[in-house]
């Protein structure tokens, strides 16, 4: 199977896109990090490598569909997926695609759904798998508490995301000096991000 590669300018940065003859595989933000690298690498292993970058149908209608989304005009996405993953992360991921456009979820909910009430680490975890970022939307996972957790793409964007999903207006990014005011303390242990 040969996998294409595709890359999209967005508000929030440019994402890259692999597309199989099944559908998309991955969609992430910032191409070069060792993040995207590693998600990349898991997709080749399972679908085969890159053969080419350019365009396809596939890769229109995604491109179609991000620029609706963006402008606040698309609550959802119509491009097919293939999710690449172990069953549970699947189950999860499926589980988040049911999540409306506009609301969040919590861990705990969320391993409720999957049928898993004792997993909320474990379906963090697949969270945090996720290859999809958007259109498996885990930006919309969050605290019980409803705190924002992490996001693998970053808390900016994540907030952007969610206040585009609420408002149908993509924000201003944010000021770079108020961001670093709500930073912890140098020495105060972070929880790992979890998109």
């Amino acid at each position: 199977m040969a996998l294409i590669a595709h890359s999209y300018a967005t508000p929030l940065g440019r994402m890259t896109a692999l597309l199989s003859e099944q559908g998309l595989c991955l969609l992430g933000f910032d191409p070069g990090t060792k993040r995207l690298a590693r998600e990349r690498a898991q997709v080749e292993e399972a679908r085969g490598p890159v053969r080419r970058h350019g365009g396809t149908a596939v890769a229109a209608q995604l491109g179609r569909e991000l620029a609706a989304y963006f402008a606040g005009r698309r609550r959802r996405f119509d491009v097919p997926l293939d999710l690449v993953g172990t069953r549970f992360q699947i189950a999860v991921w499926r589980a988040l695609l049911a999540v409306p456009y506009g609301e969040t979820i919590s861990y705990a909910a969320l391993a409720l759904r999957v049928g898993r009430p004792d997993a909320v680490r474990a379906v963090g975890a697949a969270i945090g798998q996720n290859k999809i970022y958007l259109i498996v939307p885990c930006h919309r996972a969050i605290g019980s508490d409803g705190s924002l957790t992490g996001y693998g793409a970053g808390l900016a964007r994540k907030r952007r995301l969610l206040a585009l999903e609420r408002t149908g207006v993509m924000p201003d990014a944010p000021d770079e000096r108020a961001d670093a005011e709500r930073a912890p303390a140098p020495g105060r242990r972070v929880a790992p991000p979890v998109h």
